[in-house]
């Protein structure tokens, strides 16, 4: 089993990476106070998981609880951030208790958000069962629900406890959530580790065949950076903007064709492939680097091609909701190598839909 930490002073955690978890004893470590526990999942991931997780948290002298929810990024609203809070109160829950989130990272999300409010706080712990929870959701302690207007628009920074992810829970992955998982992995290579960018290139297929040694050092290089930026730049004031390569143009994917209609790592992945295209235009990279990452992109098999329905004037609207825009400004994560990216406030409405038209 690996342990990374995330430095934040005291409200440092540890990420446990391996397989075959002992999630009792990791629970009862992070949480060595709290004596009931509500585990958020959803309908696909608690049948797979909720007995086995009970058993071993009641071993370890946990009242347990469970509060059901339904799959997908279309259930990532207040309706269902409410279910949560109503669980919580229904059950009796008070600040001695705590909040694990059992599923990928729309559960992470909602999970820690409600955990963030209720009563003005209790400590929860992310056990992701998703490649992209795994390398990226669950770290970090962004927590949130969408609205209509916007992905992740009403939410708070909310650090766990613990993260405890078990690779063998990605045995029962589709394939396209591992494509899906694999959006973020890429994500990380490009904005800050060239190295990994070039492991990927040789090894991003065996993630199908799922290789658990590949997964392993996939898992442990992403959390690494993960913890690493967010140490620094826990509320995103600067550093930490890196991470939302992607995002800008994947966000205004998502909702536009709404939520839950593409997964978010898929979403991303086309996202990353319009701003590496962006970066090619202004001059930043090299037409060589660009293509090396389109082809991981599809190695990785995510989408490449924009939706055909969607306009330039549909990205730039949306891209308005993006959080990174200040005074009016959309801020654009841009690749300026393999390996490194900066962040742009002089990029106009023209670029962008001289880039859009070019690339459909």
């Amino acid at each position: 089993m690996e342990k990374i930490t995330v430095g934040l002073n005291e409200r440092s955690y540890p990420i446990y990476i391996g397989t075959s978890q002992h999630y009792g004893e990791l629970v009862r470590k992070a949480l060595p106070k709290i004596s009931d526990l509500m585990v958020v999942t959803n309908d696909t991931v608690g049948p797979l998981y909720f007995e086995a997780l009970k058993k071993q948290l009641e071993e370890s002298g946990f009242k347990v609880c469970q509060c059901v929810l339904k799959d997908g990024e279309a259930y990532k609203t207040i309706d269902s951030f409410w279910e949560i809070q109503t669980a919580l109160l229904e059950n009796n829950f008070a600040r001695d208790s705590a909040i694990i989130a059992l599923g990928g990272g729309v559960v992470g999300d909602m999970a820690g958000f409600a955990a963030s409010t209720y009563q003005r706080g209790i400590p929860f712990i992310q056990i992701p069962t998703t490649l992209l929870a795994m390398v990226d959701s669950s770290v970090g302690g962004k927590t949130a629900i969408n609205h209509p207007l916007g992905k992740n628009m009403i939410g708070a920074f909310y650090q766990p406890k613990a993260v405890i992810a078990d690779l063998d829970t990605l045995k029962t992955l589709p394939k396209r959530e591992l494509t899906a998982g694999l959006g973020e992995v890429v994500k990380t290579a490009i904005i800050y580790d060239a190295e990994f960018f070039c492991y990927l290139e040789q090894n991003i297929d065996k993630v199908f065949s799922y290789d658990l040694e590949v997964i392993g050092r996939i898992v442990k290089n992403c959390c690494q950076v993960k913890a690493s930026v967010v140490s620094e730049d826990e509320k995103e004031h600067g550093l930490r903007a890196i991470l939302n390569y992607g995002h800008t143009f994947g966000h205004a994917i998502e909702a536009f064709l709404g939520f839950g209609t593409w997964l978010h790592g898929e979403a991303v992945g086309l996202g990353m492939v319009i701003a590496s295209a962006l970066g090619r235009k202004r001059g930043l990279i090299s037409a060589q680097d660009d293509e090396r990452m389109l082809q991981l992109c599809r190695k990785a098999l995510l989408p490449v091609k924009i939706p055909e329905n969607m306009t330039a004037d549909d990205f730039i609207k949306h891209m308005r909701h993006d959080k990174k825009v200040r005074q009016g400004t959309i801020r654009y994560v841009l690749p300026t190598a393999i390996g490194k990216v900066d962040i742009f406030s002089d990029v106009t409405d023209e670029e962008i839909k001289n880039l859009i038209n070019s690339l459909k």
